[in-house]
């Protein structure tokens, strides 16, 4: 994974931008309004973008007409999704016409169906394998369905592991947390799991649309930026859905972003995004103004914007610095800690 220094846009740097839509341009079917102001603004550009979502309960089309509702010239060919994805990996793996179990919207059964395959619903049905993906409508009796094929030999996938999904008032339970269900009663892992943190979405995107130097934004670390890293491309974390300044502080370095901003404004705007990972990580965009003393506990001290102390925090923290429970060394630092969602 690399990253460009953010000395001039970030954006021009790369020549795909792959982004993540829940929490990143939507929060469920609620645009969110710096998101979709800056997206347009790289259509009008011509800058190549991609949808990768590992939501497995829209079809591409689907997708690209629900942005384009919110004001956004979207193709279904820029949109992948991990049913799709799912889809495809059965077609490869199953004669035509094999009986798939279907646990999930009805999204994931047309691509089931459009493959060559047949959706069923019954372990009854003799399924060869169960795909699992994210339906508000799933329930006991599908899971319990979905259990008795798998242990009776049929192979497992899942669309994606995503515990939660965020919405306008808070993270709720995503497939990961449905997919836990089902390894809970089974007592083992899936055979497959299609979408982020596995690389597959990214990778077809890059393959789409020819790219060299794809940039991925994502609100989530374990997926989109685990994902990134996985692929091998540059990431850009934004802070408008699932992760927080202190989730981020504590990300593994298998999760660990090169960009963090509040929104996408960061892609065009120096001032709006810092650098966490590569050379110069921590020093960029002003957190050369923040100190991070070690101790019990740890002391911020400096002055600075937020996003510049929480890059001064990261590589602290990254670094072997205990940081939880940071206390302010100066009013400057109260009031970053206190926009970071840091302060106790």
């Amino acid at each position: 994974m690399s990253g460009s220094a953010p000395d001039g846009r970030l954006v021009d740097a790369y020549d795909l931008v792959i982004f993540d839509l829940d929490g990143v341009v939507y929060l469920v079917d609620r645009p969110i309004d710096t998101a979709v102001a800056a997206v347009a603004r790289l259509h009008d550009e011509g800058k190549p973008l991609a949808y990768a979502t590992n939501n497995a309960s829209r079809r591409a089309a689907e997708v690209a007409a629900l942005l384009s509702g919110m004001g956004l010239a979207v193709q279904p060919h820029e949109v992948l999704t991990s049913a799709a994805a799912a889809a495809e990996l059965l077609a490869h793996r199953f004669p035509p016409d094999s009986p798939v179990l279907v646990v999930g919207a009805e999204a994931l059964r047309a691509e089931v169906r459009d493959v060559g395959l047949r959706p069923v619903i019954r372990l009854e049905d003799a399924p060869v394998a169960v795909v699992q993906g994210y339906g508000p409508e799933v329930g006991w009796a599908e899971l319990a369905e979905a259990a008795l094929a798998i242990r009776a030999g049929a192979d497992w996938f899942a669309t994606n592991t995503d515990r939660t999904l965020p919405t306008a008032r808070g993270p709720v339970p995503g497939n990961g947390s449905l997919v836990a269900a089902v390894r809970t009663a089974l007592g083992r892992e899936p055979d497959v799991v299609v979408g982020k943190p596995e690389p597959a979405l990214f990778a077809a995107a890059t393959r789409r649309f020819g790219a060299a130097r794809p940039l991925a934004v994502g609100d989530r670390l374990d997926t989109d930026i685990e994902g990134a890293v996985r692929a091998g491309m540059a990431s850009l974390l934004v802070l408008t859905g699932v992760a927080a300044a202190v989730d981020l502080l504590q990300a593994p370095p298998s999760a660990r972003p090169d960009f963090v901003a509040h929104d996408l404004g960061g892609l065009f705007d120096p001032a709006q995004v810092a650098r966490l990972t590569g050379p110069g990580a921590g020093t960029s965009n002003g957190a050369e103004g923040w100190r991070v003393v070690g101790g019990a506990p740890a002391v911020l001290t400096g002055a600075g914007s937020s996003l510049a102390a929480l890059a001064a925090l990261c590589a602290a923290s990254w670094a072997g610095t205990e940081v939880d429970g940071i206390e302010p060394g100066s009013e400057a630092a109260r009031k970053a800690l206190d926009e970071l969602g840091l302060l106790r």
